[in-house]
């Protein structure tokens, strides 16, 4: 096994070189900050969409409230991450600059799937330039548009999907399992939160509680980013 590891270590050393058996060590590397990242979980729901995640507040002397952990990127759009913050922040404004472009333009809300793809543009790009890191994040972009209710995920080598639930971050395959055998399309943004509520607890077990969560929500009626407050999420434990 040691000498195996001594070949590869060559080839992490610039994110443009290529391992022997085709592999972006760099960009793997990114992938597992990801797995180390707080736990973000997206729902597609019959009435609207959905996301939750937890804020993993490490000190008691942190203010919850400042802690942001999902992002409006525009009325009808909002994105939550996994990984380095701070790289998901700067992909959030490129999305916001994207979005409103969009509206000056067209005078048009933006449609998701420009969103996502205009971010994973930036995501490849770090991916095949020298002197440059991969983005290590992977975001959940949710939203309503023309096309209906979307969500999607993308990973830091700028691949995106799309989803009727899905799970990044820490405890992503404990989740994942849940998900497949609870998720229903026909839940209500109600019956989708208590659900993602059941999987942090989860995951977190005793270092569970409201302060640690953070929700929002758009309606298919109103298309209009709505967090979830304190009160509602206690009445939901």
């Amino acid at each position: 096994m040691q000498p195996i590891q001594h070949q590869m270590m060559g080839y992490d050393r610039a994110i443009t070189m290529f391992s022997p058996d085709g592999r972006l060590l760099q960009v793997e590397y990114a992938k597992k900050t990801v797995r180390l990242g707080n736990t973000a979980i997206g729902m597609v729901c019959k009435d609207g969409v959905l996301l939750v995640t937890d804020k993993r507040i490490v000190d008691k002397l942190v203010v919850p409230e400042a802690i942001e952990k999902i992002f409006k990127i525009d009325d009808h759009l909002m994105a939550t991450a996994a990984g380095i913050l701070s790289d998901a922040r700067v992909l959030v404004e490129q999305g916001q600059v994207r979005a409103q472009q969009h509206r000056v333009t067209y005078d048009t809300p933006c449609d998701a799937v420009t969103i996502v793809k205009h971010i994973c543009d930036i995501k490849q790009m770090c991916t095949q330039s020298g002197g440059l890191r991969p983005f290590g994040v992977s975001m959940l972009v949710a939203g309503i548009d023309e096309g209906g209710k979307k969500l999607f995920e993308t990973d830091p080598t700028g691949i995106f999907y799309q989803y009727k639930a899905t799970v990044i971050g820490e405890g992503e395959p404990d989740i994942e399992e849940v998900l497949y055998k609870e998720y229903k399309e026909t839940m209500s943004i109600e019956e989708g939160l208590k659900l993602c509520i059941k999987c942090l607890k989860k995951v977190l077990n005793e270092n569970f509680n409201a302060e640690r969560i953070d929700a929002a929500y758009i309606e298919e009626k109103e298309k209009t980013m709505k967090k979830v407050d304190k009160e509602r999420l206690k009445k939901l434990l």
